[in-house]
């Protein structure tokens, strides 16, 4: 296992890349084209963590990593929340009245719409935010910015004309740190934790209700849970979840023996220590 390299989704100078840096800024960052490559990255050894968005404050879930999760083999050690800015860049020389159109990823685009609108700028949809600004680097246009973080204009040598360009300002992306290796260390005592799992409850009459019941009555704190269709099955029958706390605390025990009873798969994705940035929204 490389102990020095964590990998992501994107290109370099995407916000993934600048999660990387802002939490590990010891290790090297490896860029991956897709989710799917990321984990694979971890999952084979070739890096050690795993920087991998999972939802974000204003575009919601991100799609397909929580199909990816359970499946995936690898386990969750952390997490990450990350304040999202915006910048408009262009090539140097270039004046905000020479535009014309600005590309980036559509989310992107859609959440800097005032300043877009404000210029009377084209949009052009691309597949990620630093892949604008890469090929705006490579394909110098004096017509065209590129909106992106501001890594990338240090990457990519573009000079940025106005900074913090995003609609709105509490806008912020949470990512989960994974790992492959099984015996990493569990977080220290008495630091605050969240648990993540799957499960799928059996085919009973309420049996949702039910598995659910041991986290009210033992006072466990549920602050996820979403359900997804598998194998093309459209019975929501698969859930995620992550509750406040650790599975050994006696209240969390005594509700997943309960979940358990009612469910025909379970499984602990992770036990790691709650960011921070929790406490600062609360």
């Amino acid at each position: 296992m490389n102990r020095n390299r964590i990998a992501f989704q994107g290109e370099l100078g995407a916000n993934s890349h600048e999660a990387c840096q802002a939490a590990f800024p010891e290790m090297d960052p490896v860029p991956c084209a897709t989710f799917e490559d990321a984990f694979e990255a971890v999952r084979s050894g070739d890096c050690q963590l795993g920087m991998i968005p999972v939802e974000n404050s204003i575009a919601g879930r991100v799609a397909d990593v929580h199909h990816l999760l359970p499946s995936s083999g690898l386990r969750i050690i952390g997490e990450h929340f990350k304040p999202i800015h915006f910048q408009l860049m262009a090539n140097p020389g270039v004046r905000i009245e020479d535009l014309k159109s600005v590309a980036s990823m559509p989310i992107a685009l859609a959440q800097c719409r005032g300043v877009i609108t404000r210029l009377g700028l084209t949009r052009e949809s691309v597949s990620d935010t630093a892949l604008a600004a890469r090929r705006l680097s490579e394909h110098p246009d004096r017509t065209q910015a590129a909106i992106a973080p501001a890594l990338a204009a240090r990457l990519y040598g573009l000079e940025i004309l106005e900074r913090d360009i995003e609609d709105t300002h509490n806008n912020t992306t949470r990512f989960l740190i994974m790992t492959a290796d099984a015996n990493a260390p569990a977080p220290a005592a008495g630091v605050k934790c969240v648990t993540s799992f799957v499960f799928r409850v059996r085919n009973l009459p309420a049996a949702l209700y039910k598995a659910l019941g041991g986290f009210a009555t033992n006072g466990v704190n549920m602050t996820k849970l979403e359900s997804y269709m598998e194998n093309a099955a459209f019975t929501a029958t698969f859930f995620y979840s992550e509750i406040d706390g650790r599975p050994e605390d006696a209240p969390v025990a005594r509700a997943f023996e309960e979940l358990q009873f009612f469910s025909e798969r379970f499984e602990i994705l992770g036990v790691y220590p709650a960011d921070p940035y929790r406490a600062q929204v609360v």
